[in-house]
């Protein structure tokens, strides 16, 4: 997974100063979560490395909701690419989906109570919670790339 942002930044890292950033989210976020993952059994010790990781989830996810995908929109209406706003309008809700699961996940470990009585659980959100954000992942990168390819295309 941390392989996989670093492509993406190589890829699209001089696209956008918002898009930098927020890729720049995403690492931090793959690698307190690779982290996370590789320390199996957690005790509360732990707790503010969890609550950090939650912070940086709903950080992560805000960012690409309020400021990167309207970004993306307003590019893709200013040039006049009616294929990026049909895929924007296809992947959003798809992105959309996996906000839930990122909210639920955040308000179970946010705080070092809800975070100490759930610990016995935290390996398995991680690893469900792995795959939903796999997944956004995706979408957000074909997002990127698409309205990057048409914009490159459009404006050379």
């Amino acid at each position: 997974m941390l392989e996989g942002c670093k492509t993406a930044q190589e890829r699209w890292g001089g696209v956008h100063v918002i898009i930098d950033r927020w890729l720049d989210q995403r690492r931090q976020l793959v690698e307190m979560w690779t982290y996370l993952r590789e320390r199996g059994d957690f005790t509360p010790t732990d707790t503010p490395s969890i609550q950090r990781f939650c912070e940086l989830l709903v950080d992560y996810v805000s960012a690409g909701h309020f400021t990167v995908y309207e970004q993306l929109a307003l590019e893709a209406k200013e040039f006049h690419d009616d294929g990026a706003v049909v895929l924007l309008n296809t992947l959003l809700p798809l992105v959309d989906e996996s906000t839930q699961i990122v909210l639920e996940f955040h308000d179970k470990y946010d705080t070092k109570q809800h975070c100490n009585s759930q610990l016995e659980a935290l390996p398995f959100s991680l690893q469900a919670l792995t795959l939903v954000m796999m997944e956004r992942f995706q979408y957000e990168d074909q997002l990127i790339e698409e309205l990057h390819e048409a914009h490159s295309e459009e404006s050379a």
